[in-house]
């Protein structure tokens, strides 16, 4: 039987070693004006960090100055981050496993950004991802993204390419990592059995450990104590995972993750789309309900779909553990 690893994945990439005083300013992502580019299309500024992978590191509305996403460091971003076996790495003193990471390691270490190609409202992005843990150069992987701003929605078709030839168990992956200002601090979803019918809901105040929710409307938000925040939508998404990080510092965040399951196979790859807002929580739920209820296929290995990840290979349900075995994933 396959075990499922389940991940408390990423609470926070916020230990000591990651604060901008251990990497060094020099290190910290977008702390040179000349390593962002941004995109504005009159409704949202969103911003990308080069020297992150081009991993998202600003949204705001257009004309504010009000950054609603963390970029701390190179953990904290709109990003790609996927997880395979466990292997000899260690996180500072944390055994860990083989962590493709968008916009670098734990120490500051830069990824290699392959291609950028950028217009008023679109830009496209190639990178080689590093090991969260050691720093290494993941040449066995390529990530991409397309991101466009569509009037009041940011739309980001992401992929994750693999050359290697080692297979590896599935793991819950996040899709994508969305680190957001530590204002928005209540997490805003519906939890009902009736998703798009004008039911109540739910509000949540997470902790700083890691809180799995069910989505059956495919997305969740953040919102702050005006009612305004950030809403996440991935159509293929049927979970998030979430926390808050309050330590009193510029690390602080919330964050979450809507996750699904896969192995990494060699010669695979894996797309799917995320969208994202900003606005009230019923404003965003109105925004992305057209979105949610598209239909979504199952393209196969290699293959894209419109809104479902072409995931390598997807273990078959009774595969699956029913209980929670041993956890995996970034955490304290």
């Amino acid at each position: 039987m396959i075990r499922i690893r389940v991940l408390q994945i990423a609470v926070a990439f916020a230990i000591a070693s990651t604060s901008h005083k251990a990497l060094g300013d020099e290190k910290a992502p977008g702390a040179d004006s000349t390593d962002w580019i941004y995109l504005d299309n009159g409704t949202l500024r969103l911003g990308v960090i080069k020297s992150a992978g081009a991993g998202i590191g600003y949204l705001s509305r257009s004309g504010s100055k009000r950054n609603l996403l963390n970029h701390y460091d190179r953990g904290r971003l709109i990003q790609q981050s996927y997880y395979g076996d466990r292997d000899d790495s260690k996180w500072v003193e944390k055994p860990w496993c083989l962590n493709p990471v968008q916009g670098g390691d734990y120490k500051g270490a830069v990824p290699q950004l392959l291609e950028t190609k950028v217009g008023k409202s679109r830009l496209y992005s190639k990178s080689v991802p590093l090991h969260w843990a050691t720093g290494e150069k993941l040449v066995d992987f390529e990530l991409e993204q397309w991101i466009e701003l569509k009037r009041d929605l940011v739309h980001v078709r992401f992929r994750m390419s693999y050359k290697g030839k080692e297979s590896h168990a599935p793991r819950h992956q996040e899709i994508p990592a969305v680190f957001l200002d530590r204002s928005l601090s209540d997490l805003v979803l519906y939890q009902g059995k009736v998703p798009w019918t004008g039911s109540p809901l739910a509000r949540k105040h997470p902790g700083q450990k890691n809180e799995y929710f069910d989505i059956p409307e495919h997305w969740a938000a953040f919102v702050g104590e005006d009612g305004v925040g950030v809403g996440v939508c991935v159509p293929s998404a049927r979970q998030i995972t979430c926390y808050r990080f309050r330590e009193g510092a510029d690390s602080d965040c919330s964050y979450l993750a809507p996750i699904t399951t896969f192995a990494f196979r060699p010669g695979m790859t894996f797309e799917y789309d995320a969208y994202f807002c900003i606005g009230n929580a019923e404003d965003i739920r109105a925004r992305f309900e057209p979105l949610s209820k598209r239909t979504v296929t199952e393209p196969k290995a290699g293959q894209r779909g419109a809104d479902q990840p072409a995931t390598a290979v997807k273990p078959k349900p009774k595969d699956r553990e029913e209980t929670k075995p041993e956890s995996e994933g970034h955490s304290q």
